[in-house]
């Protein structure tokens, strides 16, 4: 309809006319309330937020001292598996106290078991880093 019959519709109605695609051949346009689109666009925009929000994997952190047994082990590893299933990365830190930095082999391997206990879908994320006091590596699910 053209623009003239739109605009002399939508006066009858006490409605607005909102411009949808600018950018289309014509403009499209709708005969709607103005306060009622900008609430729904708002409402859109912040559904879409939420979503972008939701989809960002987030790194979490576990520490783990190398005298840890093994019950609290498997705690701190259904905790992991928990946030690799939410689709987060994981960081785990072997924490060396005292007179352990003379056994740094010790951290490795039990680094490798907590990896281990995680299964099989999970990848490693770069190498084995050293830093300070602490043996630490991102994993993540395949």
């Amino acid at each position: 309809m053209s623009s003239k019959e739109a605009q002399i519709l939508a006066n009858e109605q006490g409605v607005d006319l909102v411009e949808i695609a600018a950018n289309a051949n014509p403009p499209v346009v709708k005969i709607i309330d103005w306060g009622k689109f900008q609430y729904q666009k708002m409402k859109e925009e912040a559904k879409n937020r939420k979503k972008a929000r939701e989809k960002q994997s987030e790194l979490k952190q576990m520490k783990i001292g190398l005298k840890i047994s093994e019950n609290d082990l498997n705690i701190k590893v259904r905790k992991m598996r928990g946030f690799l299933d939410d689709g987060d990365r994981v960081k785990i830190m072997i924490v060396f106290r005292g007179r352990e930095m003379a056994h740094k082999e010790l951290g490795n391997e039990l680094l490798s078991k907590v990896i281990s206990l995680l299964g099989e879908d999970v990848v490693t994320e770069g190498k084995t880093q050293m830093s300070g006091r602490n043996l630490s590596v991102q994993v993540r699910k395949k």
